[in-house]
């Protein structure tokens, strides 16, 4: 635990979101001060349109459910689609993509998720469609007694041998973490990206960071309001929205820090591939790679089912809830939860950001030469359009831009590792209750809140 909070202290000071904040472990989203001159954040639409033919996703749609069993992303950076028959081999091959031959179509992986999904709930359990593997892959944790094991078990055999189950050794949570220091009852999160609605501007995190009326703030002490959550989604999906007090982002809202200063521009939204390298930036354990290894997971947290879900290998910790993931500068999802940590490895689970703007009608900012540049071309980035022909191996965060200025502000004092020490965490230990006694409007609400998160926090 002693060297984890070390960890903590020296990784988290270290990052903000988009145009981010770190508020005592909060990733929350205000103003950089390094916004190049001329440029302005304007609405930006996320999208997931795809030229016929181009893609995997493409084929998918264009052969049907019947005759696919889903794509991926290639060593080669070409798409591979799995096919159930010598015809919708032949047209992949021709569309220039490589088809490869399986024996079960997307409608049966799907079917056997449809049962396991009608059994009894076992938390601690997760279950995905492994496209290269054409296999639906039940994994449980530490957690899941022996007695719940053999019962998904058996529902397994009884779907099919294409359902394989495995044990893991870590815990399937949320990354909430109230052991470090929080400015919000829902715990310490890390903010997503900036988003409108075309008036107001808002942070798109994740859903379990925090319930309705949440307050969240931009300084140490609590005095400021930085906003509200107004919006949340948990369980079934993993998405919130904190509204700004101010009604604005304030400047470079386009911007994901990275650490040492730096940080990479987000310049649209897409849905991601299989197989596809990503990044992750979190405020606790800071910028991370990995790749997709599956799409529409579905997760049994202790708190409760969440479908739909991105599944990558990149690591997460406590604390890193709600922080973004995206590669070549497109946003893809919000870190929603998953096992190990970053020193031992583990799985991550996303919420997908297009989903989550669909859903709560707001759009992605960007900066005008951005958003222009996108929009010559299409309505927003798709996924093969910055993904698909790219190798995963010359996969980047995307284009840097400098943070740094000569903002005053809590991240500059926070980011200062003059003012960073171990002090903060003895700050953190009655900051929960500072910022209760300050500011939330019922004590009976909030214990009931904590109480229904106590499994998560460290």
């Amino acid at each position: 635990m002693r060297h984890a909070r070390r960890r903590v202290v020296r990784r988290g000071t270290q990052l903000a979101a988009v145009g981010g904040l770190l508020l005592g472990g909060a990733m929350v989203t205000t103003a950089m001060a390094s916004e190049t001159p001329g440029t302005s954040a304007v609405p930006f639409s996320s999208g997931s349109a795809t030229e016929a033919g181009n893609t995997g996703a493409a084929l998918v749609a264009k052969l049907g459910t019947a005759r696919t069993a889903g794509s991926w992303i290639g060593a080669d950076g070409k798409p591979v689609v799995a096919v159930t028959d010598a015809q919708a081999a032949a047209m992949v091959k021709q569309a220039g993509a490589e088809p490869k031959m399986v024996s079960h179509s997307m409608n049966e992986l799907k079917a056997a998720t449809a049962t396991l999904k009608a059994a009894p709930r076992v938390a601690g359990t997760a279950w995905v469609v492994d496209y290269k593997t054409n296999r639906v892959m039940v994994e449980a944790d530490s957690t899941v007694s022996a007695s719940d094991w053999s019962d998904l078990s058996r529902v397994a055999a009884g779907i099919g041998g294409f359902v394989q189950m495995q044990r893991s050794e870590g815990t399937f949570t949320t990354r909430l973490n109230a052991a470090q220091p929080i400015l919000s009852t829902g715990g310490r999160c890390s903010a997503g990206f900036n988003v409108t609605n075309g008036t107001t501007d808002f942070i798109l995190t994740a859903g379990h960071c925090g319930p309705a009326n949440t307050i969240w703030f931009d300084d140490s002490q609590g005095n400021q309001q930085l906003g509200t959550t107004i919006n949340t989604q948990f369980p079934g999906n993993d998405f919130s929205l904190i509204q700004y007090a101010s009604g604005k982002a304030g400047d470079n809202p386009d911007v994901v820090a990275i650490g040492n200063g730096q940080g990479v521009r987000i310049t649209g939204a897409a849905d991601p591939t299989v197989g596809q390298k990503v990044f992750r930036s979190g405020s606790t354990s800071g910028l991370h790679d990995g790749t997709v290894t599956a799409l529409n997971a579905t997760v049994n947290y202790p708190e409760g089912t969440v479908t739909g879900l991105i599944q990558t290998n990149v690591c997460a910790e406590p604390g890193d809830s709600g922080g973004p993931l995206f590669s070549n500068g497109i946003a893809l999802g919000v870190t929603s939860g998953g096992s190990g940590d970053c020193t031992t490895g583990g799985v991550t689970f996303f919420q997908p950001v297009t989903r989550a703007m669909a859903a709560l009608n707001v759009q992605l900012i960007v900066t005008k030469q951005a958003a222009a540049g996108a929009q010559s071309a299409a309505p927003a980035p798709s996924a093969s359009a910055n993904h698909s022909a790219i190798a995963p191996s010359a996969a980047s965060p995307g284009s840097t831009a400098p943070v740094t200025g000569d903002d005053t502000s809590l991240v500059a004092r926070l980011t200062d590792t003059r003012n960073v020490g171990p002090g903060l965490l003895v700050i953190g230990g009655s900051l929960i209750a500072l910022v209760a006694t300050r500011y939330i409007r019922s004590e009976q609400d909030r214990k009931a809140y904590q109480r229904y998160y106590s499994a998560t926090w460290g």
